[in-house]
């Protein structure tokens, strides 16, 4: 494996601004060639960010996906195996970094909004772990780190905390949180280290800019959380060596109020 080239394969990536992206770019620069999975939205931002990347001395490209299903998965690691050949690269880390959440009262909550969070915090996280496991099984161990990949999970407060109108949302974050304890304890064995992040606060992305529109906010990097920073806990964590593992991170700005 030393002869290949490391993959890191993300999902999640937006519009670039987000935690997905970070983690991305940073990878990317420390020799990663990168497989962007993300959903269209009627434009190519997942194909600009790719660009970027490959501008920037990268190699990146985007597979986009019209909605998370375990077959879109599925057939997506086969499209990333075709593009990055075993034969030249090799799979070592994936980051599943998206999720879906609908903040209502319970009442108001749909049956679509409930399958919704199935398909992607439950279904498609396990397809993709799926196929990200069998990929890792495929290397050797490695010389420095003692492993054969890293897997990731983003998760949130809802991770370990329902409130009022987080029901959907914490439901898909909790079920992603036992998959990634229950993984990691399965696959260590195989020296396979699984890790998940709650992330605790708001992060600074264009979203939470547009819906927040609190410059003070944007401002303070004491009660925000930063893509950048949360990117270098995942570059981190697959760096990890086999004597010391960390399951999971919990992140937080200095002066967080969860």
């Amino acid at each position: 494996m030393a002869s290949l080239r490391p993959l890191a394969v993300i999902a999640g990536v937006g519009n670039g601004s987000g935690t997905g992206a970070a983690a991305a770019r940073l990878f990317s620069k420390n020799g990663y060639s990168i497989a962007l999975i993300g959903r269209s939205h009627g434009g190519d931002s997942l194909k600009k960010f790719a660009d970027e990347l490959n501008s920037s001395g990268g190699n990146a490209a985007p597979f986009t996906i019209q909605a998370y299903s375990p077959d879109t998965i599925k057939s997506t690691f086969a499209a990333i195996r075709e593009h990055f050949p075993p034969s030249s690269s090799a799979l070592t880390v994936a980051i599943y970094n998206t999720a879906f959440g609908a903040w209502k009262s319970f009442l108001d909550v749909t049956p679509e909004d409930v399958q919704e969070s199935v398909n992607v915090n439950i279904t498609s996280a396990f397809a993709f772990s799926r196929e990200a496991i069998l990929a890792f099984k495929q290397n050797e161990i490695s010389k420095d780190t003692g492993k054969r990949g890293t897997l990731i999970f983003t998760g949130a407060t809802a991770s370990i905390r329902g409130n009022v109108t987080t029901s959907v949302f914490s439901a898909g974050k909790h079920a992603k949180r036992a998959l990634s304890q229950s993984l990691a304890k399965e696959f260590g064995k195989d020296n396979i280290h699984v890790a998940h992040a709650i992330i605790d606060g708001g992060i600074i992305t264009d979203r939470t800019r547009g819906y927040r529109k609190d410059p003070e906010w944007e401002k303070d990097l004491d009660r925000r959380l930063d893509p950048e920073s949360i990117a270098a806990s995942y570059l981190y964590l697959a760096n990890q060596d086999r004597t010391a593992w960390t399951w999971e991170l919990d992140l937080r700005p200095a002066h967080e109020k969860w």
